[in-house]
């Protein structure tokens, strides 16, 4: 039985890539990394090479790229779907290599429900991966929750409005791939009031990394998959919050 493993590599640092990620990786008969249709190199597969030979290492486009042509996008997916197929029925063990985890807005989730239905009888399972959001936490100091505080996370391709929506509760909010509504973003923070202790950070482990304060953003468009980071209020105390 061929059995498909979507493997976390993290956000970018090779150094976040686990243990059992690492074991994942190295023990499968082919790695697939997902690229766009531009052909440039991205995260997973940066990542994947420190560890992975590249004669085993199958780059599939997936048009990651593409925001618009919903027609376009299917048939990517249906010929990527198709091509990861092939190679489970010609290799008993195939992973496959996301940035982040494989279970938190991953392509992953698509690719196994595509495999479930081509190639009916594949085990498939998944090995967890850093989060770009722990990631940004760990470098920047901001701590995501405390005690019985709610953390709630938030794809700014979803609208900036669902992101003011969360602001306005409880508990920290966390914002991914908002680079591209930046400003749109900062005026949900002021609005809000939780723009001061707000944190944002692209390209993390990676030499282009940064980490700024919120308060800096100016309406300058970020890379994509910028991550942000707004605290929850907290009034300083301790105790009972364990």
């Amino acid at each position: 039985m061929s059995r498909l493993v979507g493997v976390g590599v993290g956000p970018g640092d090779p150094e976040l890539v686990t243990v059992k990620g690492v074991k994942a990786l190295q023990g499968a008969d082919v790695v697939v990394v997902p690229v766009m249709d531009t052909g440039e190199r991205g995260r997973a597969e940066a990542t994947v090479l420190h560890y992975v030979d590249g004669a085993k290492v199958v780059r599939v486009v997936f048009a990651l790229n593409e925001r618009t042509d919903r027609g376009r996008r299917e048939a990517a997916w249906d010929a990527a779907g198709e091509t990861v197929a092939e190679l489970l029925r010609a290799h008993e063990r195939v992973a496959f290599a996301t940035i982040g985890d494989p279970n938190v807005y991953s392509t992953f989730t698509y690719l196994a429900q595509t495999i479930g239905e081509l190639v009916p009888g594949t085990e498939i399972a998944t090995v967890p991966g850093i989060t770009a959001m722990q990631d940004l936490a760990a470098r920047s100091g901001a701590v995501l929750t405390e005690g019985t505080e709610p953390l709630t996370l938030v794809p700014v391709t979803a609208g900036s409005a669902v992101l003011k929506d969360a602001l306005e509760g409880p508990g920290t909010v966390v914002a991914y791939k908002f680079g591209r509504q930046a400003g749109e973003v900062a005026a949900a923070l002021r609005a809000t009031g939780r723009i001061d202790d707000a944190v944002w950070g692209s390209a993390l482990g990676l030499d282009e990394e940064s980490i700024s304060p919120a308060a800096d953003l100016d309406g300058t468009p970020l890379p994509y998959l910028s991550t942000l980071i707004a605290p929850a209020r907290r009034d300083g105390g301790r105790g009972g919050k364990l």
